[in-house]
C-alpha cells in the first residue's frame, strides 16, 4: 500500500546518544504526502538550530547537540506499516552551513574544522585548533603527537587542541592515525608597534575560529541623542538665566566602533575572512575581557597576491551593545 502519512519524534539533547534521550520528543510533527508526490520531506534544520544556543567567554565549550528521529509510516488505510516501524535516524548537529554550490545538505568537513591551511599567532602566545573528535585519530604538532579519544559525549565532539607557543605546523591525522588529512602553517608575528588583537568567531563548522589582526588600530564613538527646546523664563521674576539652556538632550547614547588591519597575509586566508564576515557570532579579547562585536563592515573586496602584491585586510566592527548601560 502507498504511503499516507508520517509522525516524527524529534528529540535535541545532549550527553551520550540514547543514553540521555529525554523521555519526551522536543517536537512531535505529522505530515501528509502531496498526491502529486511520492516522498514526505522534512525540513528539521531550523528546529533543531533554536536548540543550538552559543555563548563564548574565552572559554572554547562543545556546542553539539545529539539528534533523533523517530518516524513512523501510515498507510492509505491510515494504520502504520508493518515494517521498521518506527524508524529511527540519528545525527550529531553542530551550527554550520555549506554553500549554495554545495548542493542539498552537504557533508562538511569532520576532522580539522577550519577551512584555511594557515594560522598566524603572535610570537610566545599559545592558540586554538578546532577539531571534530570522530574523525581524528591524531594531531602532530611540530614533532609532537597528540591522540584524540572521542566518549560519544556531545560536551567533547568538537575538540580544542592547545597549540604550544612558537609552533610551525600543526597535522591532522584520521582515525587510523596514518592518513594525513590537512596540514596547517603557522606563522608567529613579531609584532613590536601596534597591539594584536584576538577575534573568535563561530565557522562555518560550528566551531570557534581565533583570527589575530596585527596592524594599524581605530577606535571611535558614534553618538545618539534626541533634544527638545525648554521654557527657561523663572515665573518669579520674568527673566532667565544665560546659564540654562533652550535646547537640551535626551536619550543620549553612543556605539563604539574598531577599525582592525590584519597585517600581511597570504591569499588562503580570504576564506577566514569570509567566514568572520558571514559569522552570526563574533566577539574580541578587548582590554582583558571578552566583549561582542558585529561586523560592520558589509562588503569583502577579496585580495590575490595577483592584485594586490601584499594581501591587508581593514576590518570594521561595531561593539554590540550600547556605551552607556541601559541593559534593565
Amino acid at each position: 500500500m502507498a504511503l499516507k502519512r508520517i509522525e516524527l519524534d524529534l528529540y535535541i539533547y545532549d550527553g551520550i546518544l540514547a543514553t540521555n534521550k529525554p523521555l519526551s520528543p522536543q517536537y512531535e510533527i505529522n505530515k501528509k504526502r502531496i498526491e502529486t508526490h511520492n516522498k514526505i520531506t522534512l525540513e528539521i534544520g531550523e528546529l533543531v538550530r533554536d536548540y543550538l544556543d552559543i555563548s563564548f567567554n574565552d572559554d572554547y565549550n562543545s556546542y553539539a547537540k545529539w539528534i533523533e528521529a523517530d518516524v513512523t509510516y501510515f498507510d492509505e488505510a491510515d494504520q502504520p506499516f508493518t515494517f521498521s516501524n518506527p524508524e529511527t535516524f540519528s545525527f550529531i548537529a553542530l551550527d554550520g552551513y555549506g554553500y549554495f554550490e554545495d548542493g542539498t545538505n552537504p557533508e562538511l568537513q569532520r576532522h580539522a574544522l577550519i577551512s584555511s591551511n594557515n594560522i598566524y599567532i603572535p610570537e610566545n602566545t599559545t592558540g586554538k585548533f578546532p577539531i571534530f573528535a570522530e574523525g581524528v585519530g591524531k594531531l602532530t604538532i611540530d614533532s609532537t603527537d597528540t591522540q584524540i579519544t572521542d566518549n560519544g559525549n556531545t560536551n567533547q565532539k568538537i575538540q580544542y587542541i592547545d597549540i604550544p607557543a612558537n609552533s610551525n605546523t600543526v597535522k591532522v591525522y584520521d582515525t587510523d592515525d596514518t592518513t594525513l588529512l590537512k596540514t596547517v602553517t603557522i606563522t608567529n608575528i613579531c609584532e613590536p608597534k601596534f597591539t594584536p588583537y584576538k577575534i573568535t568567531f563561530v565557522n562555518k563548522y560550528g566551531a570557534f575560529q581565533d583570527l589575530y589582526v596585527f596592524k594599524k588600530f581605530i577606535e571611535t564613538l558614534e553618538v545618539t541623542s534626541e533634544e527638545y527646546k525648554r521654557n527657561t523664563i523663572a515665573n518669579s521674576t520674568s527673566t532667565y538665566s544665560t546659564a540654562e539652556g533652550q535646547r537640551e538632550r535626551y536619550n543620549v547614547n553612543g556605539i563604539t566602533s574598531l577599525q582592525l588591519n590584519t597585517g600581511f597575509v597570504v591569499e588562503d586566508m580570504n576564506q577566514t575572512i569570509e567566514e568572520l564576515f558571514l559569522s552570526e557570532n563574533v566577539w574580541i579579547r578587548y582590554e582583558g575581557k571578552t566583549l561582542p562585536v558585529m561586523p560592520k563592515s558589509k562588503q569583502l573586496l577579496y585580495k590575490t597576491s595577483l592584485n594586490d602584491k601584499l594581501i591587508n585586510y581593514t576590518i570594521e566592527f561595531n561593539f554590540a551593545f550600547d556605551k552607556i548601560n541601559n541593559v534593565r
